[in-house]
């Protein structure tokens, strides 16, 4: 087996995450839609969940499906799904929308138990245009087919560099 191409990792400087987080801030306080809650998404979102919480007085739960937990992430859904057909607005944040799969997972399973769709907005960091799944905000947009560098945001940068260049390779489609 051949071994895929070494990554090319790209730092989010911490002072680049800021600026994000305050165009996301800017794009939702312009628009007239209004969340009751932000959902932090698992791993990746809760950092910038919590800082955008902050920065815009909006509560925040979270929900994690990347721990794999059987039931745990469905069960937290569930009740997120009970909030909107109780009137509440949910707006979930992640760190980026590379495939979109997170984002349609989400989607469709508060979809399954009953959630009321026009009260789910999604907000990302960096936002894949040809993802399958659409976002409602964004601080930064990139296109797959040309941008392959693996992002690594400052809670990431911790994490030794050999973990970061398998998790890049755990999804070689979107590498160079």
């Amino acid at each position: 087996m051949i071994p895929s191409p070494e990554p090319t990792l790209c730092y989010i400087a911490h002072a680049s995450l800021l600026a994000y987080v305050e165009a996301l801030a800017q794009a939702i306080e312009a628009d007239a839609w209004r969340a009751d809650f932000l959902v932090g998404i698992g791993r990746g979102g809760l950092v910038p969940a919590t800082y955008l919480s902050h920065r815009t007085d909006i509560a925040m739960l979270s929900v994690d499906r990347s721990s794999r937990v059987a039931g745990f992430a469905d069960d937290l859904l569930a009740k997120l799904a009970r909030q909107t057909r109780e009137g509440a607005r949910l707006l979930f944040v992640d760190d980026i929308n590379d495939s979109g799969a997170t984002i349609a997972a989400l989607r469709d399973t508060i979809r399954a138990q009953g959630g009321v769709a026009d009260r789910l907005r999604v907000a990302v960091l960096i936002d894949n245009s040809r993802s399958i799944a659409r976002v409602d905000y964004r601080a930064r947009t990139i296109d797959r087919r040309t941008d392959k560098d693996w992002f690594v945001f400052p809670w990431e940068a911790v994490a030794p560099r050999n973990r970061l260049v398998d998790d890049a390779r755990d999804v070689p489609e979107r590498l160079g």
